[in-house]
Formats: C-alpha cells, sequence, structure tokens
C-alpha cells in the first residue's frame, strides 16, 4: 500500500510539472522558435543526465539491438515528440494541446495489450474512458464561450500534436522493455543523448543566431522544461512504469490538461460548473483504473 501511494503521489507530481509545460511553452514560443526551444531543452537536460550517470558509475555496455531500442526512444521521446508537440502548442493553444496529447492513454492502453501482453479490463477501460470524458468536458467548459475558427493552421497543429501523442506512447512502451536490462536513469539519459543527436539537423543551420536572441524569460522557461519536465519528469515517469502496469500509470496523465486549466484560470480564466464536472469524471476515472 505504501509503494502504490508512492507511485500514485509521483505520477500525480510528474503531472503537474508537465501540465505546467504548455503554458510555458505558449507563453515563449513568440519569442523563441518552437522547434529551438525544445533542442535548448535537452541541450541542457542531457549534460545534467550524463552527470548524475557518472556519479553513480553507472556506465553500461549496450548489445546492438539495444543501441538500436535507444534510438527508437530518442526519436520518440525526444526529438520527433517535442518538435511535433511545441509546434502543435504554437498552432493551437495550451488547453487544447493538453487534451489532444492525452490521447496517449488510449495508444498505451491499446499498444500495452497487444505488444506487452497487459490484461486491460473492463473496469480499468471503463476508468480511461471516464477520465478522457472528463478531459474533454474540461477542454469545451474551457471555450465555451468561443467560437472555433479551424483555418489550416489550427488543424495542422491538433494533427501534430496526435503525432506527438503517438510519439509518448511508442516510447513508454519501448521503455517499459528496456527496464527489464537497465535502470531508469540509464534508459533516460541515453534515450536524451540520442534524441539531442538527431535533433541537430532540424536547428544546426541557425542555432547560434537563435540563441542569441533568447530573453532571460526565455530561458526561465528553457531551465523549467529542461530540469522539472525533462529531469525530474522523465525519471519519475519511469520510475513508475518499473514499478506498475503501463495502462495503469498513464492513466494519471489524464490529470495532466486538467492541470493545465487549473493553472490558467489561477492565471485569470474563470471557473465553471462544467468544470468541476469534468475534474470529478478524470479523478473517478483515475481511481476506478487504480483500485485493485
Amino acid at each position: 500500500m505504501k509503494d502504490d501511494l508512492f507511485i500514485a503521489i509521483l505520477l500525480i507530481l510528474v503531472a503537474f510539472t508537465w501540465a505546467g509545460s504548455f503554458v510555458v511553452v505558449k507563453s515563449v514560443t513568440g519569442d523563441i522558435d518552437p522547434i529551438d526551444l525544445g533542442f535548448l531543452r535537452f541541450l541542457v537536460a542531457t549534460p545534467i543526465m550524463m552527470f548524475i550517470l557518472a556519479l553513480k558509475r553507472k556506465i553500461p555496455s549496450f548489445s546492438k539491438k539495444d543501441i538500436f531500442f535507444l534510438s527508437i526512444l530518442g526519436l520518440t521521446g525526444v526529438t520527433f515528440l517535442y518538435i511535433f508537440q511545441f509546434v502543435g502548442i504554437d498552432y493551437t493553444n495550451a488547453p487544447t494541446a493538453s487534451v489532444l496529447i492525452n490521447t496517449n492513454v488510449i495508444f498505451i492502453a491499446i499498444m500495452s495489450l497487444f505488444l506487452l501482453k497487459e490484461r486491460l479490463t473492463l473496469k480499468r477501460f471503463l476508468g480511461i474512458i471516464i477520465s478522457f470524458i472528463g478531459v474533454i468536458i474540461i477542454i469545451f467548459s474551457n471555450f465555451q464561450n468561443e467560437i472555433f475558427d479551424i483555418n489550416n493552421a489550427f488543424f495542422i497543429g491538433t494533427i501534430m500534436v496526435l503525432i506527438s501523442a503517438l510519439c509518448w506512447a511508442t516510447y513508454s512502451i519501448v521503455g517499459k522493455n528496456m527496464l527489464k536490462k537497465y535502470d531508469e536513469l540509464t534508459v533516460t539519459t541515453y534515450a536524451f543523448i540520442f534524441g539531442t543527436i538527431f535533433y541537430l539537423p532540424f536547428v544546426v543551420s541557425d542555432l547560434i543566431p537563435n540563441i542569441q536572441k533568447v530573453t532571460f524569460d526565455g530561458w526561465l522557461a528553457v531551465l523549467y522544461l529542461a530540469l522539472f519536465c525533462s529531469v525530474f519528469g522523465y525519471m519519475g515517469w519511469y520510475y513508475a512504469l518499473k514499478k506498475t502496469e503501463a495502462s495503469r500509470a498513464a492513466v494519471f496523465l489524464n490529470l495532466i490538461p486538467l492541470f493545465t486549466i487549473a493553472i490558467s484560470i489561477f492565471l485569470g480564466e474563470k471557473l465553471t460548473l462544467l468544470f468541476f464536472i469534468g475534474a470529478i469524471l478524470i479523478i473517478s476515472g483515475v481511481y476506478i483504473t487504480q483500485k485493485n
């Protein structure tokens, strides 16, 4: 019970940290190109992870097969994940992106069923659906007085965020298998290394001039994304994946849009009755899925 409570608290903290990233990214993409922002995030986070790994003296030797899978983790969990996600946030908005990224819960559940042979019980399935419905209600409550203009940029942005969600699901499933051989620190660090390297072709041509234009607020955003969302978030997520089933851990990702909108409300948005209804559905879904 104590272990289950610790994992639950850890996943809630991770969800809250990642929720803040949507607001932070949207607030600075006017000053920093979203692709550059993603690269700078890992340009800061990767050396920190390498330093921590070196302190623990955990430098394993990898087989060619393991290097291949670590490359997949780098592409799906770093490079493509944040190219698609940050550009998608820039084209849409923080609340919309947070609910769309939440579709990774469905992707993870389906992939866990076929690839990890995890059981998707009726209770767990209902918990996932209830939580997801709650997420949708919260998004509509936040925009109930607005008219959506589904222009090309918005449509492209939504597709990009959905692709980002699929990337995260792939990263989680592949990482779950890698954790059978290596600890979460090793897997995360090398995923960061490969992902940062794969990022270079997308930023190398104009990186230096763009870095020189970054404002003080921009660097604060980079540090938040690097230290909290990358180092703490990834380590916490993989630690939880090692201790519990992927589909069960994934349900906590439903809290991300809840927290994102809560932060937005704290910054000036009005709280509505639909918001409370959606929040209750999300928390209920998490409880149903977690309950043995």
